[in-house]
């Protein structure tokens, strides 16, 4: 009976011995075609800011390697997936080395800058003002949307606007702003009201 009973016992374990090793096998297996699986997967893309900058300032250098604009803002945001920046409370400050123009200054409740700075988008009370020089009256344009194109010095809208300059008061939709020419064209529905001058 004990001889019975050992053959019996040595056949289970036999039997057992290669299934369990074939089980082991496999998890072991298993296992390294998950982390190869994973190392081949590319990452997830963020889509949450990935660093943000407060109460900064810097200034946009052009094409020839001269000053263009300093840029300012209570808070920018990077987002990783467009390399785009968000800013709060923006404010851009015209540099140029005609100061017969005056200097241009644009202000807004936020904005959005393209990977490249080429292209400023302003949000909510946006206001463009140039102060009066010895050539020209003060001028104050205000709209809830305007983009900025650094390169070209042009600003642009396609929503209602409304233009002061000195007491004149001019109203339209869609506007074109060429800071270089000092050039300003309306595009439809232009209401205005014109005063010379004082002498």
């Amino acid at each position: 009976m004990k001889s019975a009973a050992g053959g019996f016992r040595f056949r289970m374990v036999a039997i057992l011995a290669p299934l369990i090793a074939l089980a082991l096998g496999s998890f072991w297996l298993f296992e390294v075609m998950r982390r190869a699986g994973d190392k081949a997967m590319p990452a997830a893309e963020r889509k949450e800011p990935d660093f943000y900058v407060e109460n900064f300032s810097y200034v946009k250098i052009g094409k020839t390697g001269k000053a263009q604009f300093q840029f300012s803002g209570a808070k920018m945001t990077h987002n990783p997936q467009d390399d785009s920046y968000d800013i709060a409370l923006p404010v851009i400050n015209s540099v140029g080395k005609d100061n017969s123009r005056g200097p241009m200054v644009i202000r807004a409740e936020r904005a959005t800058v393209n990977s490249d700075n080429s292209q400023i988008h302003l949000y909510e009370n946006v206001r463009l003002d140039r102060p009066a020089t010895t050539n020209a009256q003060a001028m104050h344009v205000r709209s809830e949307y305007m983009l900025v194109l650094p390169d070209d010095d042009l600003v642009k809208t396609d929503k209602p606007v409304k233009i002061s300059v000195g007491q004149s008061v001019l109203t339209g939709t869609g506007m074109v702003a060429n800071n270089a020419t000092r050039e300003l064209q309306l595009s439809n529905n232009v209401h205005g009201t014109y005063q010379a001058p004082q002498r």
